[in-house]
């Protein structure tokens, strides 16, 4: 719980009942780049909550919503301290618009907490961590799907163990009037929020739009929705218009191309499919080889490639299943 204090990040602060705007330098060893952040100050006592986007490039719903939200609230309506960060990772954002950086081809979201004696990337995770994470008492990372990428929305998050976090994790993801949850049955790994939650912060991540589409109106209502979770957390006076009825997901697989070639898929997201079944063919242009591509489990596809060249390793599509009634046990 924050009292009514100063809300400081870098050189940037914000007084109790005031709102700052504007960006701080991150040293990545080899070029400096500049992080625009938005600090609301509430006149209220309440808790801090962390809000990035642009952790990708190509992810452009979030980066709107993000921005949009940081232009709405105002200190005079929030209960402690709100730090909105829409583009997390200028290098992917501004320049790679992929979800690695151009500076050393790393996927940030893979290697956080960072190390700020590593990579620009790795440098520029530890940097968000040391600067962003510390203090907050809840965090949102907002995706989307990728300029290649079909995506079903969805919200993530990690279990940990720790009844009283993952409560509290479970309760953010529901109240952004987003149908489907998916949960990881550990907080293992480099994600940005498994990495928040080892730290013992609740986080969410939030996956909305797809084929880096610019629309309004989606971005509008994931405006909507994170009021709703501000509102769950009591940084806002406002709850969320309804509680959605929630279907838990559990991931069951990553498909992964094996062969450089052209990609012809043969599903749509949202599909259930079954272990086994065809989901497309991974063709060589040389000699139309053709590498058939199956489904390694079965359940729902939730995103998958749309681009049309593949090289091994290019994840194609991800599987989840039904959560188990009692997923922490």
């Amino acid at each position: 719980m924050i009292t009514n204090a100063p809300l400081s990040v870098g050189t940037l602060s914000a007084e109790p009942g005031s709102k700052t705007r504007g960006t701080l330098p991150a040293d990545l060893g080899t070029l400096t780049v500049d992080i625009p952040l938005t600090l609301v100050n509430g006149t209220r006592p309440g808790p801090r909550v962390l809000i990035t986007a642009g952790v990708h490039g190509g992810e452009f719903t979030g980066i709107d919503a993000a921005t949009r939200l940081a232009a709405l609230l105002e200190p005079g309506e929030v209960h402690g301290q709100v730090v909105v960060c829409p583009v997390a990772n200028p290098p992917a954002v501004y320049q790679g618009r992929l979800g690695v950086s151009p500076l050393d081809g790393v996927n940030i979201n893979r290697v956080f907490p960072g190390d700020p004696d590593g990579s620009p990337t790795e440098r520029m995770a530890a940097w968000l961590f040391e600067n962003l994470l510390a203090g907050a008492d809840a965090y949102l990372d907002l995706h989307s799907g990728g300029i290649d990428e079909v995506l079903k929305d969805f919200v993530g998050y990690r279990l940990t163990g720790d009844p009283e976090l993952d409560a509290k994790t479970a309760d953010m993801a529901g109240a952004l009037g987003i149908e489907d949850v998916i949960f990881g049955m550990n907080a293992e790994g480099g994600n940005s929020h498994a990495a928040a939650a080892r730290q013992g912060v609740p986080a969410i991540l939030v996956e909305t739009g797809q084929l880096g589409e610019r629309d309004a109106a989606t971005a509008r209502r994931l405006v909507e929705g994170l009021r709703g979770v501000l509102g769950r957390l009591g940084v806002l006076d406002t709850k969320p218009q309804h509680d959605t009825a929630v279907r838990a997901w559990v991931w069951a697989a990553g498909v992964t191309a094996e062969a450089t070639g052209l990609w012809y898929p043969e599903f749509s997201v949202g599909d259930d499919v079954t272990e086994g079944q065809v989901l497309g063919r991974v063709i060589d242009p040389a000699d139309s080889t053709e590498h058939k591509v199956h489904a390694p489990a079965t359940g729902r596809i939730f995103y998958g490639m749309r681009g049309l060249t593949v090289a091994p390793g290019a994840e194609l599509a991800a599987i989840a299943a039904p959560a188990p009634r009692d997923p922490g046990h």
